[in-house]
Order: structure tokens, then C-alpha cells, then sequence
């Protein structure tokens, strides 16, 4: 039987009671995909998929799509992005390491994806957790002053002045990267485009730009807003184990990874992105 059991106060259900490789009914998957707008991420336990089925698993909740570092894609799934230490043949099957800062998948993009979905097959004995946040519960916190002066304004985000923040061991952007990587702009507060509530996109870590004002007015309210948001009481820590899966809605949450020993140990985790809303019969159509 299905059980839908929050996780904290602030964010997140588990879903218990489901296989997620066999039929669900449709009364099921909607009570799930509603837990799923209303507290931001969901986490299933003890699951066992194939890439297959994982793909198909992930269109009840919107479209897939491909995702950008197509090295990364799994060979016969290309909707997988493969996140891992682990190298064939002296080559990384997988992305090693990335989001080690609080962040929204894709703010780069002008349509950023609406969700992800993790999926743990290989984890370390300790380390390789990862942190989530509801942006939704942290607007409303905010003071009604706050949220009045922010209701307008609009956040830069840019790839080039994010580098040396979130990657600092990397080299500065190329010539060939400064040119293709465009500013974009986002509302820094995002209207959930299923449920109407409003939450923050702040970003987590770099003093982006706000339009129109300046940077001795930008700076100190997005570094406020950015560490308001990831207070304990709006945050979770997935400790992750072999068969979980974390779906979490990129419109309403951030998330950030942590550090293991990759040198001992290994991870492999699958992914699958979300690009567009859901059809009625939850099989996924575009945004």
C-alpha cells in the first residue's frame, strides 16, 4: 500500500509501499506526483531498475530529454547521464565530480530543466551525500519587506563569472567558451508554473548580478537571500545506499553534492533530466 511520509518539517516525502519497476495505478502516481510539487523532492528506497525502466519510470513525472555532456550518456540510454569515479579502459566513464555548491540545474539556460531524477547503484561507505533545499518554504520565511522589494527584480546568470567560483581548480573560461556562454536572466522569484507558489532563484554561492541596480546594492542582497535559503529548517541531507532514487523539481529546489574519497572508493549514480511538464496521463509532453 502506498504511504506518503515527509521526511522533514520543511521539505521532502518519501514514498513507501511502491515498486517503481512494476504498474502503478494512476490514482497513485497522482497522489506521488502531487507530493512531488508540494514538497519539492521525493525518495524512494531499496528500488531496483534497469536503465530502461528507469528512463521510463521518469516520464511519469515529464518529459526526458538528453542531457547537455553527451560524453557522459550512457551508450544504449543517452537520457542517462552517468555521474561516477569509475574509468574503462584508462577513460572516466562518468562525470567524476560536479554541483559541490548549492545550485539550480541549468540557471544557465534560458528554459532550465524541471527536475531531476538520481539514481544510486554504486556508493561509498561514507561521503556522497547530498544536500537539498526548498526554495519554495524559504520565500515564504522571508519578511514581507523582503518579499515586496525582490518581487520584481531579475537575476544575471553568468557561466563565465560563475567558474572560479564553483570550480576553482579548473582553468578560466576559453575564448571559444566567454562567446558561447551568454548571460541569461531569470526573475529572482519563479512562479511554479503547476501549483502558483512563488520561490527563490538566487543561485547559492556566486554574488550574481541583479538588473538595474548596482553592485554595492546586488551583492548584499543576493548573498542574504542566498544564505536565508539554505537554513536548516527549509534543508535535507540524503544519506544515500544502494536501489535510492531522489526526484527533485528544479523550480522550487537546490541542491549541492558532497565529498567522498574517490581515490577508495567508487560511486555510480544515473541520471535522468526533466525538460517540460507532464501530460494529464503523466507520460510527459513539452513545456
Amino acid at each position: 500500500m502506498l504511504e506518503l511520509v515527509p521526511i522533514t518539517e520543511g521539505i521532502g516525502t518519501e514514498v513507501r509501499g511502491i515498486d517503481v519497476t512494476r504498474p502503478v495505478s494512476d490514482v497513485d502516481l497522482e497522489r506521488i506526483y502531487q507530493a512531488w510539487i508540494d514538497t519539492t523532492i521525493l525518495v524512494f528506497r531499496g528500488q531496483d531498475m534497469t536503465p530502461t525502466q528507469h528512463v521510463e519510470f521518469t516520464r511519469h513525472f515529464g518529459e526526458v530529454f538528453t542531457y547537455t555532456r553527451s560524453q557522459f550518456n550512457d551508450d544504449e540510454h543517452p537520457e542517462i547521464l552517468i555521474l561516477s569515479n569509475i574509468t574503462r579502459d584508462g577513460k572516466p566513464i562518468g562525470s567524476a565530480y560536479s554541483g559541490r555548491v548549492w545550485h539550480s540545474d541549468g540557471a544557465y539556460l534560458t528554459d532550465p530543466p524541471v527536475g531531476s531524477m538520481l539514481y544510486a547503484r554504486e556508493v561509498p561507505p561514507e561521503g556522497g551525500d547530498t544536500w537539498y533545499g526548498n526554495m519554495m518554504a524559504a520565500y515564504d520565511a522571508l519578511p514581507p519587506a523582503v518579499q515586496e522589494r525582490i518581487a520584481d527584480l531579475k537575476v544575471v546568470i553568468s557561466r563565465v563569472q560563475s567558474r572560479p567560483y564553483n570550480y576553482p581548480d579548473r582553468p578560466a573560461p576559453t575564448e571559444k567558451e566567454r562567446a558561447e556562454w551568454v548571460d541569461v536572466t531569470h526573475p529572482l522569484v519563479r512562479v511554479h508554473e503547476v501549483s502558483g507558489r512563488k520561490a527563490l532563484y538566487a543561485g547559492g554561492n556566486v554574488p550574481w548580478r541583479i538588473e538595474g541596480l548596482s553592485e554595492d546594492e546586488s551583492a548584499p542582497l543576493i548573498t542574504f537571500l542566498q544564505e536565508f535559503s539554505v537554513q536548516p529548517r527549509f534543508t535535507y541531507c540524503h544519506r544515500w545506499s544502494v536501489g535510492d532514487i531522489v526526484l527533485w523539481d528544479n523550480r522550487s529546489a537546490m541542491h549541492r553534492a558532497t565529498y567522498y574519497d574517490h581515490v577508495k572508493h567508487r560511486r555510480l549514480m544515473h541520471r535522468t533530466t526533466i525538460s517540460g511538464v507532464r501530460s494529464a496521463a503523466g507520460t510527459g509532453s513539452e513545456a
